[in-house]
């Protein structure tokens, strides 16, 4: 048995950012509502010619040159996203050809905004078994083409952008004093029970189109809360860790109550917390990746140090996985 460990990130934005008073002009809201209930300032959207796949591409792009690596030194890649390039065939084979690489294995996984922890998850699980050596693990969402810009409880809270790690195998004896290197555990968990209350009202077999989100906060904010605090809880019991020893958590940025509302269950200082909702919004899959390449690159996040990945999404699902950097 191989362990993962983390080689490099990158992470990709599309070319124009959206300020709160520029779509206040579009939408009957205001910078200061906005910013009151939900931390974003701004949001980058999507425009001509940038898409799930062109993203998820630059992301991958600058993860393996953060790495050191090329296309050639990848077996596996997982994107993971919310709002494919296609129906089929799958937004990670397009991302393999557009990086120059072939043969080896590539996919799509649908988990809404936990989508990057389950992509992880996936492919830790691949490397520890032998199945890949290194892989690439994209979060990729261009969520502001599911948006219905009619309805402000919702249009304002969404962007879209792309994150990537790569991920690699390491002898068990290798790395960090005390072979702690790597991906230290992981839970992942779903509950179909609450699908109505953060969904799309479309799909290709039900209604033969792409649908616009729906979503009722408040239930959300509340459900959010709950597991987000339960989950990381039983990533510390399984890893062997507390809170004590956390370096950073990096959070999905959905919402800067929900950030603010985790860390006090943690009982962390909202300083060790990565928060980038006010500047990217809720990219949902690629929040996290996003998120830590932010700090990553800015010099936050630093080797050695131990830093929980936690997301939440319709489903409901949640997630989140313990890493030694």
């Amino acid at each position: 048995m191989k362990r993962a460990i983390f080689l490099g990130c990158g992470s990709a934005l599309p070319a124009r950012a959206v300020t709160n008073e520029e779509l206040s002009a579009r939408v009957d809201t205001s910078d200061e509502w906005i910013r009151e209930r939900t931390g974003i300032g701004q949001r980058y959207i999507a425009g001509e010619g940038e898409s799930t796949a062109t993203l998820a591409t630059e992301a991958a792009r600058n993860a393996l040159e953060n790495a050191g690596l090329t296309i050639a030194d990848i077996d596996l890649i997982v994107v993971a996203t919310t709002t494919p390039e296609y129906t089929f065939p799958s937004t990670a084979t397009v991302v393999q050809q557009a990086l120059g690489g072939h043969g080896f294995a590539a996919f799509d996984v649908a988990a809404v905004c936990t989508g990057f922890i389950y992509a992880l998850g996936t492919a830790e699980a691949m490397i520890r078994t032998g199945l890949a050596t290194r892989a690439l693990v994209i979060g990729a969402e261009t969520l502001t083409r599911l948006i219905d810009w009619e309805d402000r409880t919702t249009c304002v809270l969404f962007g879209d952008g792309a994150g990537a790690f790569v991920i690699g195998a390491a002898a068990m004896d290798e790395g960090e004093p005390g072979g702690d290197q790597g991906f230290l555990a992981t839970q992942l968990h779903a509950d179909g029970a609450h699908r109505e209350l953060l969904y799309t009202d479309g799909g290709v077999s039900s209604t033969g189109t792409v649908g616009h989100m729906r979503m009722k906060g408040r239930e959300v904010f509340r459900h959010a809360v709950t597991n987000l605090a339960q989950v990381l809880e039983d990533v510390l019991v399984k890893s062997g860790h507390t809170a004590a020893d956390i370096d950073w958590v990096v959070p999905h940025q959905a919402n800067a109550r929900i950030l603010e509302a985790t860390a006090r269950k943690l009982g962390l200082p909202m300083s060790q917390v990565v928060v980038t909702v006010d500047r990217h919004a809720n990219t949902s899959a690629a929040s996290v990746p996003l998120a830590f390449d932010t700090a990553w690159r800015d010099g936050r996040i630093k080797r050695g140090q131990l830093v929980m990945l936690e997301a939440m999404g319709g489903g409901f699902t949640w997630g989140a996985t313990l890493l030694r950097v």
